[in-house]
């Protein structure tokens, strides 16, 4: 089976080599929805079709996007600002950058239309510092399309204007987060603040400010063009919508970005277009949508990857980043890696985060050193739900690996125990000696 037996929307101008140009992108019919809209729809009429078009947010959180530019009130105050979120600091996540390369003026086609239905006259494209080459070829390509009257003043002739600044940021996973960005954007410590206010009431500067991920923004020009009964149709399941770009990495024998439609199998999607395990290995388990979410067991495997369909398993679909882990990997390793990562990344705002997450990296460590004792698999459990009386999401994310890893391979963590090494080894790892031995902090 090939990407031809699926429709490719977001992709439909990706080539293997170099970014789609302005005239490649118009004869696909780019900016044609955008000319619709300030021609003939109001942004009310915008707003409306999107949520017909029951279009999820692509970031990870899935809130309706119609419905987030809905909790902009008709009578609230101007400036409006939108934030492009393109921070993608989401371990395993690679779908925006990809995106970007592949068709940047699908994204600021995206932006416009947004902006249009919020009537917001400036945005801001919020890029990790590591994606220096996408937001030098953002910079370049939104001069084109100023150029070309689809930005600046008087857009197409209309009363409506926009100005789009790409912003570098200074680094740090936090920032990802809608409230902590929005403070990074102020040049102020980034920081979550604990709604409400909500951002689409009192965001930058204290205005109405509306974020949404790059692969949503794209979505837009699309269901402009086509409506949202298509949209829907593009799915294989009644609950979804739409196509979703899923980024594949890890065990498989062709990892990469592949556009989708919503509710295709998991073992489709690593078995056709990623070219299935490698050699010697069998499926394990994965993380079906980025570092944030739950390792998914062997007996998922044929899960559709479909918002709905994950959350009856227990999962979510996250970002759509399927990280595949085989039979010979040790995912009470894989665990401490990712723990290691949301120690270091955490803003060290509220107790549960800064000081959960390291207190199990520490139990982690010692059982994947062979000093673990029986005691620490009950302080893990009890750890994990600490992480949910954090300030904002990056705490309860983070213990996602954890909670399944608990749930479904606890006995992987038993056998480290009870043999006093890692059993995926051939030889234990030095230990690490000279720490004490963890315990409750009261």
């Amino acid at each position: 089976m090939t990407l031809a037996n699926y429709p490719q929307v977001l992709f439909q101008n990706r080539r293997p080599d170099r970014i789609a140009t302005l005239e490649e992108y118009r004869a696909s019919g780019g900016y044609q929805a955008l000319a619709e809209v300030v021609g003939r729809r109001s942004p009310r009429e915008v707003q409306e079709l999107v949520l017909d078009a029951a279009l999820l947010g692509r970031g990870g959180a899935a809130f309706p996007a119609g419905r987030k530019m809905m909790t902009i009130a008709a009578d609230a105050p101007f400036p409006r600002y939108l934030v492009c979120n393109a921070d993608e600091m989401e371990p395993g996540t690679f779908k925006d950058r990809v995106l970007i390369h592949a068709d940047p003026h699908m994204l600021i086609e995206g932006i416009a239309i947004t902006a249009w239905a919020v009537r917001a006259e400036k945005a801001a494209i919020f890029i990790r510092p590591e994606y220096e080459n996408a937001a030098r070829i953002l910079e370049r390509e939104i001069r084109i399309a100023a150029a070309a009257g689809y930005l600046g003043r008087a857009i197409l002739g209309s009363d409506f204007s926009l100005e789009i600044v790409v912003h570098r940021s200074a680094g740090r996973y936090i920032c990802g987060e809608v409230t902590a960005q929005l403070n990074a954007l102020m040049g102020q410590r980034p920081n979550p603040k604990q709604p409400p206010p909500y951002a689409t009431e009192k965001g930058l500067w204290d205005q109405p400010t509306l974020a949404h991920n790059v692969e949503t923004l794209a979505c837009l020009p699309h269901i402009v063009r086509n409506g949202a009964e298509w949209f829907k149709k593009l799915a294989l399941t009644p609950t979804g919508a739409g196509t979703k770009i899923f980024g594949v990495s890890g065990k498989v024998k062709r990892p990469g970005c592949y556009e989708l439609p919503i509710g295709v199998p998991l073992s489709e999607i690593i078995e056709e277009y990623a070219g299935g395990m490698l050699e010697g290995s069998e499926f394990k388990a994965c993380l079906p949508g980025g570092a944030s979410t739950g390792f998914l067991p062997r007996q998922h495997y044929h899960v559709e990857m479909d918002f709905d369909a994950l959350k009856k398993v227990g999962n979510r679909l996250g970002t759509g980043a399927i990280m595949v882990f085989d039979h010979k990997t040790c995912l009470v390793a894989a665990t401490l890696n990712l723990m290691e990562f949301f120690a270091r990344e955490s803003c060290g705002w509220c107790t549960p985060c800064r000081e959960g997450l390291p207190y199990i990296r520490d139990l982690l460590a010692r059982i994947e050193a062979g000093e673990g004792e029986p005691e620490f698999v009950p302080m893990l459990e009890e750890m994990k739900t600490h992480l949910f009386r954090s300030y904002c999401a990056f705490a309860p994310g983070a213990a996602a690996p954890l909670e399944s890893l608990l749930a479904h391979f606890k006995e992987e963590i038993q056998k480290h125990i009870r043999e006093k090494s890692c059993p995926f080894k051939k030889e234990p790892e030095p230990g690490v000696a000279g720490l004490a031995k963890p315990r409750f902090i009261a």
